[in-house]
C-alpha cells in the first residue's frame, strides 16, 4: 500500500493566511511588516529563492525590499548595508540569502545582524535561544518539518527518529527542537561518519533525509509503515526538461511504497520553508507594536 503524501502546500497555505490576517491587523494599526532580503551576486537557485519570498509577502500583505548586490561586492560594504538595515526601524526582518560570495565571511554576516530581526534564526543568539526553549525565532526549514509532523498527527513523544545530515541549516537546529520537552522524540543524528547507515534508518519510526545527497534513501532502507520527511531538494540533469534539470530528493521516490506517510520533491517541506519566514516576519514586527 503506498504512503499517504504529506502535503506541504496545503500547510503552508494555512499558515501563510494566518500571517495574511495578522499582518492586516497591523496595517490597521499603522505598521506593514517589512522584510529586507538581500542578494550578492547572481546565483541562480538564490534568485529563484528570493522571487518566491517577494511574492510570498505582496501576497501576505507584507513589503519585501529587495536588495540586490554585485558578487564583487566587498564584506565591508555588506556589514554596512546590514548596520543601516538594523538601525531602520521600518524594517522589521532582514534575510542575507546564503552562500555568498567566497570573499565574504558568512558568519561574520549572520552574526552582524540584530537578533530581533534574524527572521532566519541563524544568529548565535537565536540557536542559543532555541537550544535553552526560550523564545526567539526558529529556523525556518526545521521549524517546518515540525509543522508538519504536528499536521499529521504522529505521535512524536517517545518516537525513534533518525536525521541524516547534520548541517547548522536543517539537520543539527531540527534534531535540537525534536528533542525538546514539549516534542520528546528520541533522535539519532546520522552523518558522513555514521557506519552502516541502513542499520539506523531501518529502526526510524520518523526518518528525515537533509543530506544533499540525491536518492541517498533507498526503499530498502525504510522501516515499514515509517514516516519520511524528504528535505533534500537536488537538481540532477534531465534532457527531458525545459531547463535542463529536474527536481528531486534525498529520497527514492520508490520508497513510497515502504513509508506510512512521504513528503514529496517538490511541494512537500519546500513551501513550508517560506510559510514560516512569513510567520517569523510577523512575530518581529509584533514584538515592535
Amino acid at each position: 500500500m503506498a504512503a499517504h503524501i504529506i502535503d506541504g502546500k496545503a500547510v503552508s497555505l494555512k499558515i501563510r493566511e494566518e500571517a495574511k490576517q495578522r499582518a492586516a491587523v497591523l496595517r490597521e494599526k499603522g505598521t506593514i511588516p517589512c522584510l529586507a532580503v538581500v542578494l550578492a551576486g547572481e546565483d541562480p537557485a538564490s534568485l529563484s529563492y528570493v522571487k518566491g519570498k517577494s511574492k510570498a509577502l505582496a501576497e501576505a500583505g507584507m513589503e519585501g525590499r529587495d536588495i540586490r548586490l554585485s558578487a564583487a561586492v566587498t564584506e565591508t560594504e555588506l556589514l554596512a548595508l546590514i548596520a543601516g538595515l538594523n538601525n531602520d526601524e521600518k524594517v522589521h526582518g532582514i534575510l542575507v540569502q546564503l552562500p555568498l560570495p567566497r570573499h565574504i565571511d558568512e558568519n561574520k554576516v549572520i552574526t552582524a545582524i540584530d537578533p530581533a530581526k534574524d527572521v532566519d534564526g541563524f544568529h548565535p543568539v537565536s540557536v542559543g535561544n532555541m537550544i535553552l526553549g526560550r523564545p526567539g525565532f526558529l529556523p525556518c526549514t526545521p521549524h517546518g518539518v515540525l509543522v508538519l509532523l504536528r499536521e499529521i498527527k504522529i505521535p512524536l513523544s517517545g518516537a525513534h527518529t533518525v536525521m541524516v545530515g547534520r548541517s547548522n541549516i536543517v539537520g543539527t537546529p531540527l534534531a535540537n527542537l525534536l528533542t525538546r520537552r514539549d516534542v520528546n522524540a528520541t533522535v539519532t543524528v546520522c552523518h558522513t561518519g555514521t557506519k552502516d547507515l541502513i542499520r539506523h534508518t531501518l529502526q526510524a519510526d520518523i526518518l528525515i533525509a537533509a543530506a544533499g545527497k540525491p536518492a541517498l534513501i533507498k526503499p530498502e532502507m525504510v522501516k515499514p509503515g515509517a514516516v519520511v520527511i524528504d528535505v533534500g531538494v537536488n537538481r540532477v540533469p534531465d534532457n527531458s526538461a525545459k531547463n535542463g534539470y529536474r527536481l528531486c530528493g534525498d529520497v527514492d521516490p520508490a520508497a513510497t511504497e515502504k513509508a506510512g506517510y512521504i513528503t514529496p520533491v517538490p511541494g512537500g517541506v519546500g513551501p513550508m520553508t517560506i510559510a514560516m519566514l512569513l510567520y517569523n516576519v510577523i512575530q518581529a514586527a509584533e514584538a515592535k507594536v
